[in-house]
């Protein structure tokens, strides 16, 4: 005779529904929550080494420009330049690291609430399952399941709580599975969580040597602009030097510009009426020349480029910037910059940004040689150029070299100075180059 006031009909269904319901919820947690969780930290955590991997080679690239520079005694603008971009690229790696080491930091929190939870539902488990043994124990003796069975009304009854048995018995050994699963898997996320922690420590210690490093750096700008500071009057006079020269290639550009614009009038008169028109209907704005229908289609197709032009160096960091900003050393004074200054490595290669048709080839004190490329309605100008590879008129390719930069004896600066116009409008070459480098 079974013993207790509780059936085990109703005693079993309510442990079985009690167990399935808990089970249910380690379930929607684990596939549900868990991983979508994953997932997004998985993505954050690739695009977040992608940039520390480009910040670091750009880094070491810079370090070895800056080699080059301090093979020459004097301090320099140039190395001031280069310490510059360094120390700007130096913080955004230290952020990047601590962007990571928080992410780290977000994954072993997540971590620890999923242990907890699972803990939580582990520990019912547990516990149910221990009620399910007790109750075994009290009621389910061989002598009452043997007369339950055989107190049976008719067969079917009996065969039913044979069967009911069965599943009794089948369902107490999967809870003994799931308990043996759910501590293997905690103990397996709570290696994970340290192996995580781990790289958090890593990450944070390398975040304190880049802190050091960018200290360093600063210490040696700080250093460069006050000794070089002492030489006011010699910047003053470089500095003039360099405007006047800037100032006579624009006006140089501006009168090639003129005489392109007289030689396409010309052009225009010994067409038909109707041609002239639409070559007048369609010109860029900003930009006085006219174009043939050719040069309309290559100045469309650069136009749709902006953005993703290959830099005139195959490496190289920006260390003048587009417009007018204030002087590295000289207080109070601001240069205006017509172009950027891209500083790359001694003997480097120049190469057209764009395919087009060599306008000129020319001289200039201070810039060495200069190029002047052609893209319909655009004009790309390199100067500083040691050696050039074309002549005017040439056709030229995208990415064909045109000529090599020259390095400055004095100071070892190697850069190429780059110039972008729409007809006479000058423009931010750096808004139209690719990202980076390549």
């Amino acid at each position: 005779m079974m013993r207790g006031n509780k059936s085990p009909d109703n005693e079993l269904s309510r442990l079985s529904r009690k167990g399935i319901s808990i089970l249910a919820g380690v379930v929607i947690f684990l596939f549900v929550s868990v991983p979508a969780f994953i997932a997004f930290s998985q993505t954050s955590k690739e695009k977040l080494q992608k940039t520390k991997k480009q910040l670091e080679e750009e880094i070491e690239y810079t370090n070895s420009l800056l080699k080059e520079t301090k093979t020459s005694k004097q301090n320099s603008l140039n190395k001031i330049n280069l310490l510059s971009k360094q120390i700007e690229k130096r913080e955004s790696l230290i952020t990047t690291v601590s962007g990571e080491a928080d992410q780290l930091q977000d994954q072993i929190n997540a971590k620890n609430i999923e242990i907890g939870k699972m803990s939580s539902d582990l520990k019912k488990m547990k516990d149910e399952y221990a009620k399910m043994i007790y109750y075994a124990y009290k009621n389910l003796n061989v002598y009452d399941r043997l007369l339950f069975i055989f107190s049976a009304k008719d067969f079917n009854q009996a065969s039913n709580r044979l069967r009911y048995y069965q599943q009794y018995s089948s369902y107490r050994r999967t809870q003994a599975e799931l308990i043996r699963k759910s501590q293997m898997d905690i103990t397996a996320r709570r290696r994970v969580m340290e192996e995580t922690r781990g790289q958090k420590m890593s990450l944070v210690q390398a975040k304190e040597a880049e802190k050091q490093r960018l200290l360093q750096e600063k210490e040696e700008k700080d250093k460069s602009v006050k000794e070089l500071s002492q030489k006011e009057k010699q910047l003053m006079a470089t500095l003039k030097q360099k405007q006047q020269t800037a100032n006579q290639l624009q006006a140089e550009i501006q009168k090639m510009i003129a005489s392109e614009i007289r030689n396409a009038a010309a052009r225009l008169k010994k067409e038909e009426h109707k041609e002239a028109k639409n070559v007048k209907e369609t010109k860029s704005p900003g930009s006085e020349l006219l174009l043939t229908p050719g040069e309309r289609e290559l100045s469309s197709s650069f136009a749709s480029n902006k953005g993703r032009l290959p830099w005139p160096t195959e490496r190289g960091v920006i260390t003048g910037q587009f417009g007018e900003h204030p002087h590295p050393v000289l207080k109070y004074v601001k240069v205006k910059n017509n172009g950027i200054d891209i500083s790359t490595n001694k003997g480097a290669g120049v190469r057209a940004v764009f395919g087009g048709k060599v306008s000129r080839v020319m001289s200039f004190p201070n810039m060495n040689k200069v190029v002047i490329i052609r893209h319909g309605d655009y004009l790309t100008v390199y100067s500083n150029l040691e050696t050039v590879d074309v002549t005017d008129g040439q056709t030229v390719n995208i990415k064909q070299k045109i000529g090599t930069v020259h390095t400055n004896p004095d100071d070892s600066k190697t850069e190429v100075h780059f110039e972008l116009w729409l007809g006479k409008t000058l423009q931010d070459p750096q808004s139209w180059l690719a990202g980076r480098s390549q």
